[in-house]
């Protein structure tokens, strides 16, 4: 017969239950071992993914027609498009669209600010609308200018920019020209918005003048 007495039996139950947190341990240890260069991998992929992003810069000038819900721009709220193509005096990640490569257009609320993804898109490119800011308007002008988002291909970030929308209704036809610049060089401020809605003037002039539209 074996006979242990109760503090014997109090110290073979405690160097047990030690012996039993070892071999939990020992086992948590082998867990944490296994998942820790997994999520290290995940981590450092991750990593690598935002690396070798690049940001969308330089300016993009498009023009085209486009048809309003009044014949008088003072008034005028929307629009829609056609025969939008890339203009000249593109820069950046812009700069090898050839001119008079066609661009998607969708339609256009302008007053009051309406948020617009995918205004246009062309070469893998979208652009999505934020705000829109009526500069100034006439009977046969109108000028916005705002901010939005313009995405791209594989590799590039979506990045921040600015856009100046400016079109001319000669006679009060309900057909216009109009040309859009966006520019994701710098964040908005007065002088560009200035810089840009001056680009989109001559926008205006070199659609006329090499596809012919009033």
């Amino acid at each position: 017969m074996l006979n242990i007495t109760g503090e014997r039996w109090h110290g073979l139950c405690y160097s047990a239950d030690i012996r039993s947190k070892h071999r939990n341990s020992r086992k948590h240890m082998k867990l944490y071992k296994i998942l820790l260069p997994i999520v290290a991998v995940a981590a450092s992929v991750g990593l690598l993914s935002s690396a070798q992003a690049t940001p969308i810069t330089g300016m993009l000038n498009i023009g085209g027609t486009a048809t309003f819900d009044t014949s008088s721009l003072t008034t005028a709220s929307s629009a829609t498009f056609a025969d939008v193509l890339v203009l000249g005096g593109n820069s950046g990640a812009f700069a090898g669209f050839a001119i008079g490569t066609p661009v998607v257009m969708a339609s256009y609320t302008f007053d009051p600010s309406t948020i617009t993804n995918g205004l246009w898109s062309v070469n893998g490119f979208t652009f999505n609308l934020l705000t829109s800011t009526v500069v100034s308007r006439s009977a046969t002008f109108l000028s916005v200018s705002g901010t939005g988002i313009i995405t791209g291909p594989p590799g590039f970030d979506a990045t921040q920019g600015m856009w100046a929308f400016t079109s001319q209704n000669a006679g009060g036809r309900p057909h216009s020209t109009f040309s859009f610049s966006a520019n994701t060089t710098a964040v908005p401020d007065g002088g560009m918005t200035l810089a840009l809605l001056g680009t989109g003037l001559m926008g205006l002039a070199a659609f006329r003048a090499k596809f012919g539209k009033v």
